[in-house]
C-alpha cells in the first residue's frame, strides 16, 4: 500500500493534477486565449493594414500570427501551473505541434502540450541540474510527440471539420440548426466553444452558423434576463459571456429555452437567407459577441480570408449592404427579438419566475 501512496504524494508534490476541471475546462479555455492573443488579433491587425493601406500593420499582424503555436502552448502551460522552465520550453513544443498538425494544429497543440507539461513536471526540481534537465525533457518529449502525433491528430481534426462544413454546404437548413444550437450551448457551458471551432478549423457557412448560435446565446441570455440584471447584466452577458447563467441553468434547465430557440431560428437564417460565412480565423466562429469577435471575424473574412478559409478555396468578396444587414440581424436583432418573445411567453406561463435569471455581475 506504500507504493501507491508514495506515487500519489509524488504527483501532488510535482503539481500534476489530471482532472476534467483542470484539463477539459482550464487548459482548453486557456488555449483559446492564446489563439486570441496571436492568430485572431494578428488577423485583425493584418486586415486593418490591408484596408488602410499601411504595410507596417501587415508586418505586425504577420509577427503576431507567426507565434500562434507558441502562444497556445504557453497558455495551456500557464493554466496547468507549469513551473517556469517547463512553461518557457513550451514555446518550441507549441511551434512544432502547430506546424506539424496542419489545419488541425490547435488540437495537436492541445494534446501535445499536455504531454510536454506532464513530462516536464515529472523532472522539475528533482535534480541539481534543473536548469538543463527540465527544459531538455520538456522539449525533447514534446517535440518528439509532435513529430509522431501531430500529423494524425491534425488530420482527424481537419477531417471532422471538413465533414461538418461539407454537410452544412449540402444541407444548410438542417445543419444550420444543428451547428447553431450545439455551438451556442457549448459556448454557455464551462468549456471553450472558441477552442473547439479552432481545433476543427470551422469556417465558411458552418462557421457562419456557429457565429449565429453563439451570438444567439450571448445576446439571448442578456435580453431574456434583462428584468433581473438590467443594463449591467445585458452588457456582461452580451459582450462578456453567457457562462454567468450556468448556476441558474443547473438548478433550472428550462431557463435555457429562450437562447436555444433563438439559436434554432438564427442558424438557418444565417445559412439559408444571408448565406453568412465566417472566413476569418476559425476561433472567431466560437466567440459570438464576446468582445464582438464573432462579427469581427466575419468582417475580416470578407476582406482578408484566413489561411483555413483560403485552403477551402474561399476568396475575398468584399461586403454588400445586404451582407452588413444580415450580420446586424444575425448578431443582435434576431437573437434579441426571439429570446425576448420566448422568455415573455414563458414568464406568462409561469415557466420563468422573477429572479430566476439573477446573476452577480
Amino acid at each position: 500500500m506504500s507504493e501507491p501512496k508514495s506515487f500519489s504524494a509524488f504527483m501532488k508534490k510535482q503539481g500534476i493534477e489530471i482532472t476534467w476541471n483542470r484539463i477539459g475546462i482550464g487548459a482548453l479555455g486557456a488555449m483559446a486565449q492564446g489563439l486570441f492573443a496571436s492568430l485572431l488579433i494578428g488577423t485583425i491587425i493584418n486586415t486593418l493594414g490591408t484596408q488602410l493601406g499601411i504595410p507596417f500593420l501587415n508586418q505586425i499582424g504577420g509577427f503576431a500570427t507567426a507565434g500562434t503555436g507558441a502562444a497556445m502552448a504557453v497558455s495551456i502551460g500557464f493554466a496547468l501551473k507549469a513551473p517556469p522552465f517547463v512553461l518557457y520550453s513550451l514555446v518550441a513544443v507549441g511551434q512544432a505541434a502547430n506546424s506539424l498538425g496542419g489545419a488541425g494544429g490547435p488540437l495537436a497543440v492541445f494534446f501535445i502540450a499536455l504531454i510536454a507539461v506532464f513530462a516536464g513536471k515529472l523532472v522539475s526540481k528533482t535534480t541539481p541540474i534543473d536548469l538543463i534537465a527540465t527544459p531538455f525533457v520538456t522539449i525533447v518529449v514534446g517535440v518528439t510527440a509532435a513529430v509522431i502525433l501531430a500529423p494524425p491528430i491534425g488530420k482527424v481534426a481537419s477531417s471532422i471539420g471538413y465533414a461538418i462544413m461539407w454537410a452544412t454546404d449540402m444541407q444548410p437548413f438542417l445543419m444550420g440548426i444543428l451547428v447553431s444550437a450545439i455551438m451556442g450551448i457549448t459556448l454557455t457551458l464551462p468549456i471553450s466553444s472558441a477552442a473547439i471551432c479552432a481545433a476543427l478549423g470551422l469556417v465558411g457557412l458552418a462557421g457562419g452558423a456557429a457565429v449565429a448560435g453563439c451570438c444567439a446565446h450571448m445576446v439571448g441570455f442578456g435580453v431574456a434576463s434583462y428584468r433581473e440584471n438590467k443594463i449591467g447584466g445585458l452588457m456582461a452577458q452580451g459582450l462578456g459571456t453567457s457562462m454567468l447563467q450556468v448556476p441558474n441553468l443547473m438548478s433550472k434547465p428550462v431557463l435555457w429555452l429562450p437562447a436555444v430557440v433563438a439559436s434554432i431560428v438564427n442558424g438557418p437564417v444565417a445559412t439559408m437567407i444571408f448565406k453568412l460565412k465566417q472566413n476569418g480565423p476559425p476561433i472567431a466562429s466560437g466567440m459570438g459577441t464576446s468582445g464582438m469577435v464573432g462579427p469581427i471575424g466575419v468582417i475580416t473574412g470578407w476582406f482578408t480570408p484566413s489561411e483555413a478559409a483560403a485552403n477551402l478555396g474561399e476568396v475575398a468578396t468584399g461586403a454588400t449592404a445586404f451582407d452588413w444587414l444580415g450580420l446586424l440581424l444575425i448578431a443582435i436583432v434576431i437573437p434579441a427579438a426571439v429570446a425576448w418573445l420566448t422568455s415573455e411567453l414563458m414568464r406568462k406561463q409561469g415557466m420563468i419566475k422573477s429572479g430566476d435569471y439573477k446573476i452577480e455581475c
